[in-house]
């Protein structure tokens, strides 16, 4: 069993763990949703670089260290479901992402997130040719970039916000990779909340907002963030700063006790003032070449 030179693949998972392939680099990572599962395919774990153990709290250590120190590229393909990247590549079609693995088993990229990148590209490319002017889509807690790069890929201009200087600087670098560093798109390393707050004081609005929260976080100035306390009120601001011309809403979750119902009723409440206007609300999971699916979070989406 061999990886994709180039893309993404879950290989194999159980035993709580999950075998992944991340352009061509095979790590072996926890996964508290694979357990009590089997493995079907045993012998290719032995093909991992590396193993990734926790060892206290929420942080660990990468076995053989020396094998995840460089950092490498995976792709993704915006314009299709195959997964396979086109061989006369298009300018738009493709996004790249530079992973490095951390000491909290991140890598850069959370690939349960495929499907959302290609609604986001969608969602932006029909609005923009009904509008007739491009989306202004707000992208809160927005890691390295994917839902940033997708929308972008498809026209919409981007404010892309995430409370790590670092990890902005990393998105950053993924548009250049992506051929996207020219496309309007607005860095910002800022508290999700404070800039919300100073948006709507500024008279700033957007078409679009894409969020991300987790369950715990602080901002850069060590604001606190808890999902249970500050989400809600996060959503009204993002329903007025949308409230003139909304073009859709998407959020994702991996928050404990948040399932499907939960997140949709929190997005309608949130935007609506009501539970009466549904979104369209869903697993996010990743998929084995031969179909069995491992659960990765959920994810709530207007409109459907």
């Amino acid at each position: 069993m061999n990886a994709s030179s180039n893309g993404y693949e879950l290989l194999d998972f159980g035993d709580g763990r999950k075998l992944e392939g991340f352009g061509g680099v095979i790590l072996d990572r926890p996964s508290p949703a694979a357990e009590g599962v089997a493995k079907a395919y045993p012998e290719a774990w032995r093909e991992a670089a590396a193993r990734y153990d926790r060892t206290l709290g929420d942080q660990g250590t990468w076995t053989p260290k020396k094998a995840v120190l460089q950092k490498w590229n995976v792709s993704f393909v915006l314009d299709s479901q195959t997964g396979r990247v086109p061989t006369q590549r298009r300018v738009g079609s493709v996004i790249s992402l530079q992973l490095q693995a951390s000491p909290f088993g991140h890598v850069g990229v959370f690939p349960e997130q495929q499907d959302n990148w290609r609604w986001i590209a969608r969602q932006s490319a029909h609005r923009q040719a009904v509008w007739q002017r491009p989306v202004r889509i707000l992208n809160l807690f927005a890691y390295t970039g994917g839902s940033t790069l997708a929308a972008a890929a498809a026209g919409a201009e981007v404010v892309h916000i995430d409370a790590a200087r670092n990890i902005v600087q990393r998105a950053r670098r993924n548009a250049v990779l992506s051929r996207l560093s020219d496309r309007p798109i607005r860095w910002i390393a800022e508290d999700a909340t404070k800039f919300c707050q100073r948006e709507l004081k500024r008279g700033n609005r957007y078409d679009a907002v894409i969020l991300d929260p987790p369950t715990y976080g602080h901002g850069p100035k060590g604001e606190s963030w808890k999902f249970a306390e500050h989400v809600l009120p996060l959503l009204r601001m993002c329903a007025e700063l949308t409230a003139e011309n909304r073009a859709f809403v998407l959020m994702t979750s991996h928050t404990p006790g948040v399932g499907q119902a939960e997140l949709a009723a929190y997005v309608a409440q949130g935007f609506f003032g009501r539970c009466n206007q549904p979104p369209v609300s869903g697993e996010l999971f990743l998929a084995t070449a031969d179909g069995r699916r491992l659960p990765s979070g959920v994810f709530a989406r207007w409109p459907g």
